[in-house]
């Protein structure tokens, strides 16, 4: 069997191997480029590991077999049978780190297609297997691992042609897929691995893309673990260095970010939220009851979002955040009673039962207490006179200056 469209792109490879030509190898290797359906029609259906077997020894080991496992990952794509696909991508992916071992960084443009390529193709699984497919995933973070280590080890390449250059968008693309499968335990091996290894040029000399989407998952990883301080500031770095035209990237990262930046008083502007519908339609109602004080809005808005926010990870940080709004509302308070520095516990009660119905008076108080001591208002409770003695500055000090901002969330 023969075929002169394969001819043509194992010559296509040849060349690009000895010009070393690390974008038009990664095109190559594409398996839905339109060059990949093309050898897959001038074959006429009959692909097999043995048929193909006739090209053995074509081009210097391991490109020969790359060549024929391309043919088979394309006609696995083109059948549409996703299993087999990522299959023969897998076996694509570690005849290629073979030959990747070897070489210096002008072949990273290659790594990262047929990663982000195996990546993809466990996502096709994981979508049409549900919690069978998760299994793949796991494999394809396991595949890239092994890529990971393969860069981090390049000690003989001069700097500038390193494989390190490869670290944080290898790194990224685990992350992407422990997160997809919600196996995030599993990163902390790999975040070990780079403290580990001081060899590794520092973050910043890295592309700004690789930079975003380390410190996006770095910025999750210490949401999740309730660090929201770091989990603030990774974002916001994200955030800010995160291309103009990466519109659900940006929103992705606002997700996470515009609550952490509520805690420290700095609620988005309308013209932000604008830009991104879907934050403006889920963040708006929360923001309009903490800037009035509106409890009664504030909680109907977390039993209407509780399943979206349930799936984001969000409720909780979200339900805490409700003490803003109760700040709001004793700050009305203390408006209505003049600005005055001695303030009845009754006013603050009688505001609650309005908004919130049926709350008892040690509640209220307990609550005026709770805010004193989150340092949401500066005074302390005279409980023989039952009245509420406020600073004469700033009894409501403005969020931004709270000197434990994250306090209300542990």
């Amino acid at each position: 069997m023969s075929s002169q469209k394969f001819s043509v792109y194992l010559t296509q490879l040849a060349e690009a191997l000895r010009d070393e030509k690390g974008p038009e190898l990664a095109y190559l290797l594409k398996p839905t480029s339109e060059h990949g359906k093309a050898l897959v029609k001038d074959f006429r259906g009959n692909i097999s590991r043995h048929s193909l077997s006739y090209y053995e020894g074509s081009l210097e080991s391991p490109w020969d077999e790359i060549a024929i496992q391309y043919v088979l990952v394309v006609n696995s794509c083109a059948r549409k049978r996703a299993v087999e696909a990522f299959k023969e991508e897998c076996t694509l992916v570690s005849l290629f780190l073979r030959f990747f071992a070897n070489n210096t960084g002008w072949t990273l443009p290659a790594l990262f297609s047929i990663l982000r390529d195996l990546r993809d193709l466990a996502f096709d699984v994981t979508a049409s297997h549900g919690q069978e497919g998760t299994a793949n995933m796991e494999e394809a973070a396991r595949i890239i691992s092994k890529a990971f280590s393969h860069c981090v080890i390049d000690r003989q390449s001069p700097i500038q042609e390193s494989r390190r250059w490869g670290v944080y968008y290898v790194v990224g693309l685990i992350l992407k897929c422990y997160f997809k499968v919600k196996r995030i335990s599993l990163s902390k091996n790999i975040l070990r691995a780079i403290d580990a290894n001081p060899d590794i040029p520092p973050l910043s000399q890295y592309p700004r893309s690789h930079q975003v989407t380390y410190r996006y998952y770095i910025g999750m990883l210490s949401f999740l673990n309730e660090d929201f301080a770091k989990a603030e500031q990774e974002l916001t770095l994200a955030f800010y260095n995160c291309h103009i035209d990466a519109h659900s990237n940006q929103e992705r990262i606002l997700t996470y970010l515009i609550p952490l930046r509520m805690f420290r008083g700095h609620l988005p502007s309308r013209e932000l939220l604008q830009r991104f519908p879907v934050l403006e339609d889920l963040y708006t109602p929360f923001i309009t009851a903490i800037r009035t004080g509106d409890i009664r809005s504030y909680d109907a808005t977390l039993d209407r979002f509780e399943r979206r926010l349930v799936d984001l990870n969000l409720w909780l940080t979200l339900d805490r955040a409700r003490e803003l709004c109760i700040r709001g509302l004793f700050r009305r308070v203390w408006i209505a009673a003049e600005k005055s520095t001695r303030v009845p516990v009754s006013m603050f009660h009688a505001a609650l039962s309005i908004a919130i119905e049926d709350v008892p008076e040690e509640e209220a108080e307990c609550l005026v207490a709770n805010m004193i001591y989150k340092g949401f208002m500066r005074g302390y409770i005279s409980h023989e006179k039952q009245m509420v003695v406020l600073a004469k500055t700033e009894p409501f000090p403005r969020l931004a200056d709270r000197p434990a901002p994250f306090a209300l969330l542990q």
